[in-house]
């Protein structure tokens, strides 16, 4: 809930930035901001995964768990472009990266059967901060301004925080290099030679390139259309309401119908969202909420089933390396 928080609620952050303080900016400049941050979230995984093989979660996550706080404490500084470029791209990038990577990994050491819906179950608390975060801010920043809007969600995401570094472990023992496997803290791209998982990072490249648009983009698009602000904004929360069960009920169904399935079912009705949805929407207030309810709970699934997905095609105790190498390709989407 703390760190997938800020990455779940991203676009009401992307339009109150273009709007006030970077108003004199571009579209396409503003875009380098969250671009770099969610490259950052998947990319950074290449370097945490075998750290995470090699040493557990312990350290890792009070590491990320330190930037994401220090993300919304500076936010409220920032008044240029590189200021909010360095905050939020970089360090926020980072932070969130250490935390959607640790705990998915952890989980994945700790079930095997029920992997899908134990998954979905942990990062549906993701899509509850992608709720509380944005009403915090759209109802606090008019009255005590953006900066300290942002120093309270940040002291709301160190109490969520701290039992997440506490609670958090993994389920095998660490793997100590000796001099001769010293390269397990190196990234291992050799993994890809394996056909079926080259494909499936091929897939999720493609998927997750997707799933960001509406993810970044809805609030600004409903300003754009002429929707009310406050109304606007409320759109990210209609998105992560429906991402709350979209995360654990297809987790649920994939353990039994298989995980690759019913990632398939889930993108193919992220499609007829956007295409008999938000496309012919013009703008048209109830298609637009529709769109957000229905997109968000068929794309929950892209953040809590890929993990699964490519756990099957690894041995448990390699999950950490599979998983981080996958989303480092993906990253570039």
């Amino acid at each position: 809930m703390g760190g997938l928080g800020l990455m779940n609620s991203i676009g009401i952050y992307q339009a109150w930035i273009s709007t006030h303080q970077l108003a004199t900016h571009s579209a396409g400049q503003i875009g380098w901001i969250f671009g770099l941050y969610n490259f950052l979230v998947f990319f950074c995984g290449i370097q945490i995964g075998p750290i995470f093989d090699a040493k557990g979660p312990h350290f890792l996550m009070w590491f990320g768990s330190t930037l994401i706080v220090l993300t919304f404490v500076l936010m409220g500084f920032c008044t240029a472009y590189w200021h909010f470029l360095v905050v939020i791209g970089i360090l926020g990038g980072m932070g969130t990266s250490f935390i959607f990577i640790v705990p998915v990994a952890s989980i994945g050491h700790f079930f095997c059967r029920r992997r899908g819906a134990a998954t979905g179950l942990a990062l549906s608390g993701g899509s509850i901060g992608g709720v509380i975060f944005p009403l915090v801010l759209e109802n606090l920043a008019p009255k005590i301004g953006f900066a300290w809007s942002t120093r309270i969600i940040g002291l709301i995401t160190l109490v969520l925080l701290i039992p997440g570094c506490l609670l958090v472990r993994a389920n095998l023992p660490p793997k100590a290099p000796s001099p001769p496997s010293a390269k397990v803290f190196l990234p291992d791209l050799t993994i890809l030679r394996d056909p079926v998982l080259a494909l499936t990072t091929l897939g999720v490249f493609f998927i997750e390139w997707g799933f960001f648009i509406p993810l970044e983009y809805i609030a600004s698009y409903a300003l754009a259309s002429g929707i009310p602000r406050q109304l606007s904004y409320l759109m990210v929360v209609f998105l992560n309401a429906g991402s709350f069960p979209g995360r654990w009920l297809p987790g649920i169904l994939a353990d039994r119908i298989g995980r690759f399935n019913t990632l398939l079912l889930t993108n193919i009705l992220c499609l007829v969202a956007v295409l008999a949805v938000w496309m012919p929407a013009g703008g048209n207030v109830v298609a637009v909420i529709i769109f957000s309810v229905v997109f968000g709970f068929a794309s929950g699934s892209n953040i809590s089933l890929v993990p699964v997905c490519v756990g099957e095609l690894c041995p448990v105790e390699n999950y950490g390396r599979y998983y981080t190498t996958v989303y480092t390709i993906v990253s570039f989407g």
